[in-house]
């Protein structure tokens, strides 16, 4: 080599040029990293953040709503009750499957008649009874999971808070109960719709039910008659139907 290309400055250049060429790639290397460190979204990651977003919701509005101590002080009534509940004795107990002979039956058969249960009562006006409320309002702790604990709506129900429903036709109320809801229904003049629809409530005895539906019929603002254990008895034996379809109510 050439000793008059081989200086000590040449050296030295050569040298910084090597390590800022090294660094311009550590970086570049670093970029992709960064880059492509996140794997590809999922179907599962995309539902995903819905999920917890709903989760986050419910949680913040379950907070609002009852503070710590409020739902310890009342898990021990509650254990208390679904402990001595009892479950309603049916002429046909069987498991009623998906498009069976029985549910097919049971599918076609007409809705009871309601025209006694709406009928105008004699005592329409009349207090509503504290200890029905209290009933009500134990029952009515599972019913807030997806109405919100003041009837405020929530992710999975709509509002109980100024419902025409609520304060409309009893029948309606308790076939809501027996059956459970599935399709679009509007309350207050804002459509609602929610994929699973409501689930049958039915597994609580007719004092626990018109106690039930008395409580939000005469909460959150509402103001309406109370529902009574033989009105509920009544439709009994709409237990096992398909879900209810709006179309198939009494129009508040």
């Amino acid at each position: 080599m050439d000793s008059s290309r081989d200086t000590p400055l040449i050296r030295f250049t050569a040298f910084w040029w090597g390590l800022g060429t090294f660094l311009v790639f550590a970086v570049l290397f670093g970029a992709i990293y960064l880059f492509n460190t996140k794997g590809a979204e999922s179907l599962e990651d995309v539902v995903a953040v819905a999920r917890y977003k709903t989760k986050e919701t419910i949680h913040q509005a379950q907070l609002a709503a009852l503070s710590k101590e409020q739902i310890e002080a009342v898990i021990p009534a509650v254990g208390k009750q679904l402990a001595a509940s009892k479950p309603v004795a049916v002429e046909k107990p069987e498991q009623i499957v998906p498009n069976s002979p029985t549910a097919k039956k049971l599918a076609e058969a007409p809705v009871a008649d309601t025209s006694a249960i709406d009928a105008p009562a004699a005592d329409a006006d009349a207090p509503i009874d504290p200890a029905v409320m209290e009933i009500g309002k134990a029952q009515f702790l599972i019913c807030g999971a997806c109405h919100g604990q003041n009837g405020e709506g929530g992710p999975a129900g709509p509002p109980l808070a100024g419902s025409e429903w609520v304060t409309g036709p009893i029948s309606n109320l308790i076939l809501i109960q027996m059956r459970g809801l599935v399709g679009p229904i509007t309350v207050a003049g804002k459509e609602y719709s929610f994929p699973a629809g409501m689930t049958p409530m039915a597994y609580q005895t007719d004092e626990q039910i018109a106690g039930v539906l008395t409580y939000i019929r005469n909460s959150f603002g509402n103001k309406a008659s109370a529902v009574k254990p033989e009105q509920v008895a009544a439709l009994r034996s709409e237990v096992g139907k398909p879900q209810i379809k709006v179309e198939e109510l009494t129009k508040p």
